[in-house]
C-alpha cells in the first residue's frame, strides 16, 4: 500500500515542478497529493487501527471463559411446587 503513495507522491512533486510559479506548485502538491493521500491511507488503515484498539481492549481485559456444562449433566430448572392434598 505505501508503494502506491509513495509512487503518487513522485508523481504529483512531477507535476507541482512544471508549474509556472511557487504558489501553483505548492498547492498542486498539497491539494493533488497530501491532501488527498492523507484521507485515503487514514480511510484504508481503519481496519488496522480497529483491530490494534480490540487487541488492547482484550489484553487489559481478557475475556471469561465459556462455561459448557460436564457431559451427562443438565442445568437445574425451576419446578412448581407441589400441592400436598
Amino acid at each position: 500500500m505505501y508503494i502506491v503513495a509513495i509512487g503518487w507522491i513522485y508523481v504529483v512533486l512531477m507535476m507541482s515542478i512544471t508549474e509556472t510559479s511557487v504558489v501553483a506548485g505548492v498547492m498542486t502538491f498539497l491539494l493533488y497529493g497530501i491532501l488527498p493521500l492523507t484521507v485515503i491511507l487514514y480511510l484504508l488503515g481503519t481496519p488496522e487501527r480497529r483491530r490494534r484498539r480490540q487487541a488492547a481492549e482484550n489484553r487489559e481485559n481478557p475475556p471469561l471463559p465459556a462455561v459448557v456444562p460436564a457431559a451427562g449433566s443438565e442445568a437445574p430448572t425451576a419446578t412448581a411446587p407441589h400441592d400436598a392434598t
